[in-house]
């Protein structure tokens, strides 16, 4: 199961959730579950049991004991606009500051005026930008700080504080299957209830399910939610652009592992990870089962199935439906598989086939499914 291919199936674009559900919790769940039931391959006896649910009914799915972890990060509107002096167009995406550059006004600093911020940046114009060259983005100039690196990114520098710049200057970056111009209502759901550290390019799209009326009920049923941040980078959704998955290379992310939420994974209480991003910093962090290192770190974690990771930490993962072919479906299928090494692709591209025939909506603003560790 080396190849991208062997994470392939069929999902008719009108499945592919192009606005967010009326309601956050009115999504659809779909929990996986082990043995025989609905979802068996064809011509097998046994597959995953399914159960058709709404995202509420999460409350009555998960240990009555459980540590739900969510992603704290909050999507910046990292995509900008601008031209050269030349006239023609830029397309920027800011990825990351580059660590050292944060402006004084960033840091608190009065003389912000003089300061300046270099953030990572992926580009697209209609010719190479160099070192040194500008580029304006309504009344501000911004300078190419740096050549491309390996990745494709440019250093680019910005005057004065680089949030603040964005919030003035950028756009929400929606994910490039969502085929429209972010709208008024982006701004609100394409963020979590728990978003608080700006810096990520993509939403945790598994926490765009919860609500504070069903954190409500997890909590009065014994359920504690604690947070993490790991900002969501591009490399998250890159592409595959190799034959064999073991050639691939991730891209870096950021992450922060608060002293309390290790302390309640140190309990021994199950670990429900609120996303994919959430597992992979957890994971990331592990130094033991059930011990975290505490405080900053950075992943290029890519879990799939011949891997040879363990998981250490997370027990439960409430994900949404992830692009064919991509490292997150491929962390997915890693994940239902037991440490006996029984493979959980067929598991979860059975789940996935029973998805699409029943309808789901798939992708950042669709709907979500839980699967549980060796199940």
């Amino acid at each position: 199961m080396f190849r991208p291919a062997d994470y392939w199936f069929d999902l008719p674009s009108a499945q592919i959730a192009q606005t967010p559900s009326a309601v956050r919790d009115a999504s659809r769940l779909l929990i996986v579950g082990g043995g025989a039931g609905e979802g068996a391959a064809e011509g097998e006896g046994r597959g995953p049991a399914l159960r058709d649910a709404m995202f509420p009914d999460l409350v009555d799915a998960l240990p009555a004991d459980a540590v739900l972890i969510a992603n704290d990060t909050k999507v910046i509107p990292a995509r900008v606009f601008g031209v050269r002096p030349t006239g023609g167009a830029v397309e920027l995406l800011f990825l990351e500051p580059v660590e050292g550059t944060m402006s004084a006004s960033a840091s608190g600093s009065a003389s912000a005026s003089a300061s300046a911020s270099i953030w990572r940046c992926l580009a697209k114009a209609s010719g190479p930008l160099r070192p040194g060259q500008t580029l304006s983005v309504g009344e501000v100039t911004l300078t190419v700080a740096q050549e491309r690196g390996p990745d494709g990114s440019l250093a680019i520098s910005v005057p004065g504080d680089a949030l603040a710049f964005l919030d003035a200057h950028g756009q929400l970056p929606l994910p490039h299957y969502i085929d429209r111009a972010p709208g008024a209502d982006d701004g609100e759901r394409y963020q979590t209830m728990f978003a608080r550290d700006p810096g990520a390019v993509a939403a945790p799209t598994a926490g765009l399910h919860m609500t504070p009326a069903v954190a409500a009920r997890l909590a009065a049923r014994g359920v504690t939610l604690a947070t993490l941040t790991l900002h969501v980078g591009w490399g998250t959704f890159a592409p595959i652009r190799v034959d064999d998955v073991r050639q691939h290379a991730m891209h870096e992310e950021r992450y922060t592992i608060p002293a309390a939420t290790a302390a309640l994974v140190a309990s021994g209480r199950p670990v429900v990870a609120l996303g994919t991003t959430a597992l992979r910093a957890l994971e990331s962090a592990a130094t033991a089962p059930g011990q975290l290192a505490i405080g900053p770190g950075r992943t290029r974690l890519f879990v799939h199935p011949g891997s040879g990771h363990r998981f250490r930490i997370v027990h439960h993962l409430l994900t949404n439906f992830h692009l064919p072919e991509s490292t997150l479906l491929m962390l997915v299928c890693a994940f239902a598989s037991g440490d006996d090494g029984t493979d959980g692709t067929a598991r979860i591209l059975a789940a996935y086939r029973h998805a699409v025939a029943a309808g789901y909506r798939f992708f950042s603003y669709g709907d979500a499914m839980l699967v549980s560790r060796g199940v």
